[in-house]
């Protein structure tokens, strides 16, 4: 045991002190309007592996800038890189890069190329944190890069069309990203996922943008939890991925002629769970679906709080909140095989005689109505008249054009 322990020891020892010494040698350089070194570019150019470049206040010219070994930018309170509208800002195309507190501005718009603030390309172990981003086209770029984190940084700008603007945070064939802390609003999509593996969206704020507070499309294996998305086009758009966890999300005000708080299309496998659905036109639009389980979420004061297209299949409605929807449930099909069991609904009217805290009268969420605005939505207009509760009484008494398995057996008397 002694003699492999001793024969361990000496590269391990060795391995150490080789880090320390390269640690040591890293030096800080420092760019401001009256040091030696007053440019971006020349800091870039002497810097050696593992240095680090810091910005005191001032802005600095940087037009893109390519970090090409790793290195770390930090900027102090005031320090800016100004793109001056000609293209990119910074280009990350090596590993083990980090830029932190600077305030970038003025990137390039194009129609033909996706200018960035900060572009990233075949990079791993980044870190973008703490940046302020005016303006830009695309704020973060990120291509076929992975372990990386994007965290607390503030994205803007005042788009006003979809085809004039970027996404804040643009991710493409990634893995193992966290996205954590951001705030970004005024663009086209505040955050876009493609080809995304193994990533996590936790954490962030976005809203007032213009299509997406969150987009992504053939992403498998990710998170997102915790996020606020308020006041968009749509809140969330999930489009052919599986396995995917959305936990703990505020939707909110998400409103629109055809606005979703979440839009779910051929996804399979997922978790939808603890969220909060308020105030949104269509709190949940799901088409193409199958196995998706909805547990423990509340939806309050939506236009319709969930909505299921053809296709969606073996999914589950559990231990969720109805309160004060204009339509629960909107159903367009007669066959249903979801299920629907121990939901809280504001609308149910039955008693609990044994008192074991389930309705003795089964629940029908799916309202004859919303059939019928389904199929002719000028109709929204009668919904509060005598007429529709007549029509909506008489289906719950004998269903025709509703799906008669589509039921919760067992609701619950109480929120939870």
């Amino acid at each position: 045991m002694y003699y492999f322990f001793a024969v361990v020891k000496q590269p391990v020892v060795f391995l150490c002190f080789f880090l320390l010494a390269i640690c040591s040698q890293a030096k800080v350089i420092t760019v401001c309007e009256d040091c030696e070194i007053d440019n971006i570019s020349v800091a870039v150019a002497q810097a050696q592996p593992h240095d680090t470049i810091l910005f005191e206040a001032g802005r600095y010219s940087a037009v893109n800038i390519e970090l090409v070994k790793p290195v770390t930018l930090i900027g102090r309170k005031g320090a800016e890189l100004d793109g001056e509208a000609k293209g990119y800002i910074l280009k990350i195309l090596a590993d083990s890069i980090s830029v932190q507190g600077l305030r970038l501005l003025n990137a390039g718009k194009s129609y033909t190329k996706d200018f960035a603030a900060i572009y990233t390309y075949r990079a791993e172990h980044f870190t973008i944190s703490k940046n302020e981003i005016v303006g830009p086209f695309f704020g973060l770029l990120i291509e076929k890069s992975s372990n990386g984190l994007i965290s607390n940084n503030t994205i803007y700008g005042q788009s006003i069309r979809e085809d004039d603007s970027g996404n804040g945070i643009h991710l493409w064939h990634c893995k193992n990203v966290l996205v954590s802390g951001n705030e970004i609003y005024g663009l086209r999509d505040g955050i876009y996922l493609e080809f995304v593996e193994n990533s996590t969206i936790r954490e962030n704020f976005s809203h007032d943008n213009i299509r997406y507070g969150l987009h992504f499309m053939f992403s498998n294996n990710d998170k997102y939890i915790g996020n606020t998305f308020q006041n968009n086009g749509s809140g969330v758009a999930v489009m052919f991925s599986k396995f995917i966890v959305m936990k703990n999300n505020l939707f909110v005000k998400n409103w629109g002629t055809a606005s979703y708080g979440l839009l779910l299309k051929e996804i399979y496998d997922a978790e939808v769970q603890e969220n909060q659905f308020i105030e949104n036109t269509i709190a949940v639009f799901t088409e193409g679906s199958t196995r998706v389980n909805y547990l423990n979420n509340h939806f309050e004061r939506n236009g319709w709080a969930i909505k299921v297209s053809g296709g969606c299949y073996t999914n589950i409605f559990a231990m969720n909140n109805f309160l004060g929807n204009s339509f629960d449930v909107s159903y367009n099909s007669k066959m249903n095989d979801n299920k629907f069991e121990g939901n809280y609904w504001g609308s149910y009217n039955g008693y609990d005689l044994d008192k074991d805290g389930r309705g003795d009268v089964p629940h029908r969420p799916v309202k004859l109505f919303s059939y019928v605005v389904n199929e002719t939505p000028e109709t929204v207009i009668l919904l509060r008249s005598l007429f529709v509760d007549i029509i909506n009484f008489s289906e719950k008494v004998s269903p025709v054009f509703t799906p008669d398995e589509l039921v919760d057996l067992s609701p619950s008397m109480t929120q939870f």
